[in-house]
């Protein structure tokens, strides 16, 4: 079992225009799933801590209903930790899910950025869904260079934007600000699922590639997870086959003591 962190947003209005935001739901509850039947341990965090505000549930998607209604994660929901209180090195992972919200908090957030790189540094996963990208714009590794530069990464697109009629609203354009700070930024059409894996980071374009970004992330987790049991069971090994020659040391030693 591994621990994966989901960051969520603590913006609840999209900018002064008195239009709700939070958390993008599917982009929550679809990864839950997967990390869930995976078997991992999934925990909540927010920028400013408390219960973070969501956007609207899809009651007809089964999947957005059961995350809202599972006891744990309401329990998780209710009160998260702060980003900057949370000890990175708990987690093999974080996820940051998207909602507009993110836009206002996520990248000037030094907790989320130092949070994402000490994971990330660590040899931990780092995954991103539409918005949630907008938490990886300023996170700077150990060794000096930003997350993103020269990677290939998904998020919600310029046209994406125009589409849902958020461009004259939002602060910046993501994808943009991507590649400003040296990414390549991969997008599929409008609302079309698109993930991208470099390396440990993982990205997906919209709440399409949600559940993709989640899958993508599980295959790296369980290569982490067949390495360590390798090397345990190398170490075992190691160990078996110190004790096998003590117990032949002392053998031998006993057998020429009798002549």
């Amino acid at each position: 079992m591994k621990k994966i962190l989901m960051v969520l947003t603590s913006v609840s209005e999209i900018a002064d225009t008195g239009e709700a935001t939070g958390y993008n739901v599917a982009e929550a509850a679809h990864p839950w799933k997967v990390f869930k039947d995976s078997g991992h341990f999934v925990d909540f965090a927010s920028i400013q801590g408390g219960q973070p505000p969501q956007d609207e549930v899809d009651a007809q998607d089964p999947i957005q209903v059961a995350f809202t209604e599972d006891e744990t994660t309401r329990a998780g929901l209710f009160n998260t930790a702060r980003v900057d209180v949370i000890d990175a090195e708990q987690y093999d992972a974080v996820y940051l899910v998207g909602g507009h919200g993110t836009m206002w908090d996520f990248p000037d957030s030094e907790g989320l950025s130092d949070l994402v790189a000490n994971i990330y540094n660590a040899g931990g996963v780092v995954g991103a869904v539409c918005h949630g990208p907008a938490g990886l714009l300023n996170v700077t590794l150990e060794n000096g260079i930003r997350l993103v530069s020269g990677r290939k990464v998904a998020a919600f697109t310029n046209d994406e934007e125009v589409a849902a009629q958020k461009d004259q609203v939002i602060p910046f354009f993501l994808a943009d600000q991507l590649q400003e700070r040296g990414a390549t930024h991969v997008a599929a059409d409008v609302f079309e699922e698109m993930v991208v894996v470099d390396e440990r980071l993982v990205t997906g374009q919209n709440p399409a590639s949600a559940a993709g970004v989640a899958k993508e992330m599980e295959k790296l987790l369980a290569e982490v997870i067949h390495q360590e049991k390798a090397e345990e069971q190398h170490e075992s090994e190691v160990i078996r086959a110190q004790k096998d020659a003590e117990k032949a040391a002392k053998k031998a030693a006993a057998e020429e003591a009798q002549h």
